[in-house]
C-alpha cells in the first residue's frame, strides 16, 4: 500500500486575497479534493509544530492517569459530548449500518478495513473540549451545548494548552469551509456562517500502545465522522487509513511535516451537498509503521507514556440550523453518482441537532 498523496491546499493564498485568481483556483482545488478523496491537507502558516508538541505532551500525561482518576471527568448524561470517554465505550457506526457494511462488501478482500464485525467497542479513549460561541438565542439542543470539564490534576495548564492548539485548528478548518464554499460556487460565508454557533469540539483520542500495541489491533474501527469537517494535527504514531471515493483502495495517510493539517469531510457536509461530497471513510489501526515508531519512542523517550494521541477537531454546523441539500449541489451529485454507478442516498430535511443525536445513538454515546 502506497501512502496517499492528498492535494495540499494553501490557505495562506486565500487569506492574503480571497478575490485573487490564485486564491480562486485554490478554492476549486479544495472542493475537487473533497469530492474526489473526502480529504485534503491544508497548509497554514499560523500552525506550529511547537504548539502541537505541547498539546500532545499534556494529553499523553493526562491519559497516563489511572482509570479511576479519568472516570471523574466522564459526563455520560450529556452523551459524552464533553469531558472524557473511556476505552471500550464508543462503537464504530459501521457495525450497525447496512450502507456502510455494503461498502465493505464491495471492496476486494485485501483492501477491506480490519474486521469491525469481530471488533467490540473501540479501545481508544477520548476527551471532548468545547470551542463554541454561545448563541444569542435559546437553542433547542442544550445537551449539545454544555459546560467544559477541566481535569483536577491539570487545572493550571489544561485550558491554555487546549485553547491555543484548538484555536489554530479551528481557524484553519473555518478557512477550508470558506474555500470549499467558493469552490462549489457558493458565497464565501455560506458554510462558515451556518456553523458560527456550532458545538465545535477539540476531541483528542488516546490509545494505550502498551495494552493495545499488537499489529492489526483496531484503535478506531471503520467509520465516517458525523460533523461537517474534521481537522487533525500530526500524530506521533502512524496508523490512519482512508478510502478515497471509487478507488476501492485502503490507503495509509500521513501529514507532511511543517505547517500542515489533515481535513476530512463529515456527514453534515455530505448532507448539505446532497452527496456531491461524501463523508470520508477511515480507520486507525496498529500497523508495521506504528510498531516501528513504538520501538523508536521506547528507545529515544523511555520516560514518556506510550500513548497515541490524535489531535482531532470536529467542526459542526449550528445545532438549530436547518440541514437539507442545496438544490444545485444535489443536482451535481445525482449526475456524478449516475456516472459512477453509485446508489442515490436520501438526505431528508432536519435540524443539525437532530442529525447529531441520531448519529450519537448509532455509536452508543447517547441513549
Amino acid at each position: 500500500m502506497a501512502a496517499a498523496t492528498l492535494p495540499i491546499i494553501d490557505l495562506d493564498l486565500f487569506r492574503q486575497d480571497p478575490s485573487s485568481q490564485a486564491a480562486k483556483e485554490e478554492c476549486f482545488k479544495a472542493a475537487d479534493a473533497l469530492i474526489t478523496y473526502g480529504a485534503l491537507v491544508v497548509k497554514d502558516s499560523r500552525v506550529t509544530e511547537e504548539d502541537n508538541g505541547n498539546f500532545l505532551d499534556v494529553l499523553e500525561d493526562y491519559f497516563a492517569l489511572p482509570a479511576e482518576e479519568l472516570k471523574k471527568d466522564e459526563r455520560p448524561e450529556y452523551g459524552y459530548q464533553v469531558g472524557v470517554t473511556l476505552e471500550n465505550t464508543e462503537k464504530p457506526k459501521c457495525k450497525s449500518d447496512d450502507v456502510c457494511l455494503k461498502i465493505i462488501e464491495k471492496l476486494e478482500a485485501s483492501e477491506r478495513p480490519l474486521d469491525i464485525l469481530a471488533h467490540g467497542a473501540d479501545p481508544k479513549c477520548r476527551f471532548f473540549w468545547k470551542m463554541t460561541e454561545t448563541p444569542p438565542y435559546k437553542t433547542a439542543f442544550p445537551s449539545l451545548n454544555m459546560p467544559n470539564v477541566v481535569p483536577e490534576h491539570f487545572k493550571d495548564v489544561w485550558a491554555p494548552t487546549l485553547n491555543k492548539w484548538g484555536l489554530s485548528m479551528k481557524n484553519a478548518v473555518e478557512g477550508v469551509a470558506e474555500m470549499t464554499a467558493v469552490g462549489l460556487g457558493l458565497e464565501q460565508g455560506a458554510f462558515k456562517d451556518a456553523g458560527r454557533y456550532g458545538p465545535h469540539l477539540l476531541a483528542p483520542t488516546a490509545s494505550n500502545l502498551v495494552k493495545y500495541g499488537e499489529k492489526d489491533t483496531i484503535l478506531a474501527g471503520f467509520h465516517s465522522d458525523l460533523n461537517f469537517l474534521t481537522i487533525h494535527g500530526r500524530s506521533r504514531y502512524p496508523g490512519l487509513h482512508i478510502w478515497a471515493r471509487n478507488t476501492g483502495k485502503r490507503i495509509p495517510v500521513s501529514i507532511p511535516p511543517g505547517r500542515n493539517l489533515l481535513v476530512q469531510a463529515g456527514k453534515q457536509l455530505e448532507h448539505i451537498t446532497g452527496g456531491l461530497i461524501k463523508a470520508g471513510l477511515h480507520e486507525v489501526v496498529v500497523n508495521e509503521k506504528t510498531i516501528g515508531v513504538i520501538e523508536q519512542r521506547r528507545t529515544e523517550y523511555p520516560e514518556r507514556p506510550l500513548i497515541r494521541i490524535s489531535s482531532t477537531f470536529f467542526w459542526h454546523l449550528s445545532s438549530d440550523f436547518d440541514l437539507e441539500p442545496i438544490r444545485d449541489l444535489k443536482a451535481r451529485a445525482d449526475t456524478l453518482k449516475e456516472a459512477n454507478g453509485e446508489e442515490k442516498d436520501d438526505y431528508p430535511a432536519l435540524k443539525v441537532g437532530e442529525q447529531v443525536q441520531n448519529e450519537l445513538r448509532f455509536i452508543a454515546l447517547m441513549a
